[in-house]
């Protein structure tokens, strides 16, 4: 395995030259990778391990547990994306689930070879704390969509999301490149599925949306409505 080629490819090390992607790699800060297979909880809030992970390939998703049992999905991580957390540095996963959408990998860093690595590259500190930043302003329009909306405008404003992160552009629909079955979008709603279905049923007539088994596409006039360009970064 190319580590230095694995390196190269996480976000928070965006704009590094080769050279100083090699100083890292000879820091030997970022090692223990792992192939872990799809629908594995990698985490559970009584589980929460110290470290910060890596996801080099594949998607994850946090979500947590409301009082009835429902899953309420927090985030989906991808390539490049990081979480877990440190003595000193938390990204704000601790005390929910995570679980693989398909088969990731995952690779590690511990608390001294994170310390050694903010002092030998302290730019880096300011894209954790970018990272960290988007992460809790991703989870505040969250809870602001689930406490002040109705379903209809939390489901367009879900599908949104997930078409500005993961949309492939077809024909004026934005298809999203994730498998999405009615219940797997309930759970990232914290509604019923039964719920779920009946609006979708609707936005699909209104043509809004467009479905088949386990794909849906989005219209693109309405990325922009709900998730507007200059707030989604």
């Amino acid at each position: 395995m190319n580590k230095l080629w694995y390196l190269s490819q996480i976000s928070i090390f965006d704009e590094m030259s080769r050279e100083e992607m090699r100083e890292i790699d000879q820091l030997d800060t970022i090692h223990h990778f792992n192939w872990v297979t799809k629908n594995t909880l990698v985490q559970t809030p009584e589980s929460t391990q110290d470290g910060l992970f890596f996801v080099k390939e594949g998607k994850l998703r946090l979500y947590q547990l409301n009082e009835s049992g429902k899953q309420f999905t927090l985030g989906i991580l991808t390539r490049g994306n990081i979480f877990g957390g440190l003595h000193a540095f938390s990204f704000g996963t601790k005390q929910v689930y995570i679980e693989t959408l398909e088969s990731s990998l995952l690779c590690t860093m511990f608390e001294p070879q994170f310390e050694r690595l903010m002092i030998n590259r302290p730019q880096l500190a300011l894209k954790f704390l970018k990272t960290l930043s988007d992460r809790l302003k991703e989870r505040e329009d969250q809870l602001e969509q689930l406490a002040l909306h109705g379903l209809r405008r939390r489901l367009l404003h879900l599908l949104s999301t997930l078409s500005e992160k993961f949309g492939v552009i077809q024909d004026g629909y934005a298809r999203i490149d994730l498998p999405l079955s009615h219940q797997e979008i309930a759970n990232m709603l914290g509604a019923s599925r039964e719920a779920v279905s009946g609006v979708m049923s609707e936005l699909a007539k209104e043509g809004v949306i467009k479905t088949s088994r386990l794909s849906v596409q989005l219209a693109v006039s309405l990325i922009d409505e709900h998730i507007p360009r200059n707030a989604a970064h």
